[in-house]
């Protein structure tokens, strides 16, 4: 069997490279060791920058994002009993941000890769990365497919990046002393708009997925046990982080789900070997607090698309030589943002008055500097980027 890309990963950024290269005329197969049905129930990320969604619709996946999808133009900053606008729609006009969870997202990828008759394997075991160097293939479940490059795009604990010989990728890394406890919840949102909340308790996030479905986070121990998490434990530390202004009060409801999510910053360069690329969490993992995780696999992915692009109608490598380089300047760029929002929102142990009065201060500085603000503001937007051309 052979195509021109083989893609290991069925999330967001090997779905969407597979539709992008379609629609540029080039194979691909996307091999996947989950089933369909994990990968379009697994919950992820929501928040999607304005690049993100102007790919997805520009690429003819965006039809039920548009409809359904929350725009949101603005985020608030609650701290010391006051909470504070950015208005997007103001410091960055033209630009939002739109909530949308990354399983609709892969859904939508899905039934387009379908549609079109795209070669999509779920399920599939013991994928091998064979001879990136020179004359790539993969090998799984005892079949071959030989390939002209591969995508690795199999998250952080997938077989692509540890497929590169030692001492090629340098390894950037930073472990956070804290995780978050994530919550869904079948009740309506309490706020039009996400809310991130610093309190001497730990932060906390109210978001959300639809008019009816909740999202929060709380900051928790990095070795928190969800067992140790009842509703009721829940609930009652969401309301004392989040109801710390006047009049506002949270909804509660049905918990449905709950999970722990580590916190942690890593960067694996360069981002390619041989013919072997990385994307998305293959080769970076960002804290969660900046919202860039989805977002900064499709700006790889957009990379990357115009590169094959150019090798496979043009027999251009440039673009494929520097990859790597045109993708880390984002990711350096989103890096620096999230652990920017991390460390000036969570509660640290280690931290003395001098320490919290210092994320105070600078919370003030942001709040009351339209210069500061828009700097937050156009980082979480997302930077913009050149239109796809798809």
């Amino acid at each position: 069997m052979r195509t021109q890309v083989g893609i290991i990963g069925a999330g967001p950024a090997g779905l969407l490279l597979s539709h992008l290269l379609h629609l540029r005329g080039i194979s691909s197969v996307v091999l996947e060791k989950r089933s369909r049905a994990y990968v379009e129930r697994r919950v992820r990320a929501g928040v999607l920058e304005q690049g993100t969604v102007d790919t997805l619709v520009e690429a003819g996946v965006g039809a039920r994002l548009l409809r359904e999808g929350l725009p949101h133009h603005g985020i608030e900053l609650r701290y010391g009993g006051a909470g504070h606008r950015i208005a997007f729609d103001k410091l960055v006009p033209g630009r939002a941000i739109t909530v949308y969870g990354q399983q609709e997202v892969v859904k939508d990828l899905i039934a387009a890769r379908l549609a079109a008759g795209g070669d999509l394997r779920f399920e599939v075991e013991d994928v091998e990365v064979h001879s990136p160097e020179s004359e790539p293939y993969l090998t799984f479940g005892g079949e071959r497919l030989d390939c002209d490059v591969i995508a690795g795009c199999d998250g952080f604990h997938g077989v692509s990046r540890p497929s590169v010989p030692d001492g090629v990728l340098e390894v950037f890394e930073r472990e956070y002393p804290f995780a978050w406890l994530g919550v869904l919840a079948e009740v309506a949102p309490s706020s039009e708009e996400l809310i991130y909340a610093r309190t001497e308790r730990g932060f906390a996030l109210h978001s959300m997925r639809s008019p009816t479905v909740s999202r929060f986070y709380l900051q928790v121990p990095a070795d928190a046990d969800v067992a140790q998490w009842p509703d009721e434990r829940v609930w009652a530390e969401l309301k004392a982080r989040l109801e710390t202004v006047p009049g506002f009060e949270l909804t509660t409801g049905e918990i449905i789900e709950k999970g722990v999510t580590p916190m942690r910053s890593f960067v694996a360069e360069p981002m390619q070997y041989g013919r072997l690329y990385l994307a998305g969490d293959a080769a970076h993992i960002v804290p969660p607090t900046g919202a860039k995780g989805l977002n900064l696999a499709v700006a790889d992915v957009r990379v990357l698309t115009e590169a094959l692009a150019a090798f496979f109608e043009h027999g251009s490598p440039e673009l494929l030589d520097g990859y790597s380089a045109a993708c880390l300047k984002r990711v350096w760029r989103a890096q620096h943002f999230s652990w920017w929002m991390t460390t000036l929102l969570h509660t640290f142990d280690e931290d003395d008055p001098y320490g919290r009065r210092l994320q105070t201060s600078y919370l003030d500085y942001v709040t009351s500097s339209e210069a500061a603000a828009t700097t937050l503001a156009e980082n979480y937007v997302g930077l913009p980027f050149d239109r796809p051309h798809v």
